[in-house]
């Protein structure tokens, strides 16, 4: 009985625990057929960022970005051929600055005040932080015939720390290639 109620603790633990992701899968869609144990080698085209540029100081970001999908990808049994690939991977970046914002409510936030007649109170977007959001997406594109064959995106805030960055990328590119067929 112990065992059950610690496997049913654990259980509801890790569906809490992976409802939480700070990530978000917009898209995952693929032609009808894709699988990716069908191809044997993959190869980067150029990276396209837009947006907030990132600029040098992200470049090992971009870097750590590309090593990640191609250690995903070997996992999944593919190999890295900058030559004659079967896969060219467009990988595209957009970094966004954003204001978070709550409302007022005149019902409950409302000053008491006694004084002039014509005095209102109208509820008002407050700014409560700004911050950065990031956007991944990948296309995965058949180079035999030119065909995208697979394209997914992903989204998260961009934390302010460079080792949190780090972290991030790898647990979004590990949630993000584990959606492809």
């Amino acid at each position: 009985m112990m065992r059950y109620n610690l496997l049913c603790f654990f259980w509801i633990l890790m569906t809490f625990l992976s409802s939480c992701s700070p990530f978000t899968v917009l898209d995952a869609d693929s032609v009808e057929g894709f699988r990716l144990a069908n191809y044997k080698t993959f190869d980067f085209v150029d990276v396209e960022i837009s947006g907030r540029a990132l600029g040098e100081a992200q470049s090992p970001q971009v870097e750590l970005l590309k090593s990640e999908i191609a250690k995903q990808l070997a996992a999944r049994g593919l190999t890295y051929d900058s030559g004659n690939a079967d896969l060219a991977i467009n990988i595209g970046i957009v970094v966004a600055d954003k204001v978070q914002t709550r409302q007022t409510d005149y019902r409950t936030d409302a000053p008491r005040y006694v004084g002039q007649r014509r005095y209102t109170w109208k509820s008002q977007e407050v700014e409560v932080g700004r911050y950065k959001e990031g956007t991944l997406s990948l296309h995965l594109v058949e180079r035999e015939k030119n065909e995208l064959v697979w394209q997914g995106a992903i989204e998260a805030v961009v934390p302010k720390d460079a080792d949190k960055q780090k972290g991030d990328i790898v647990e979004g590119v590990k949630k993000l290639i584990s959606t492809i067929p």
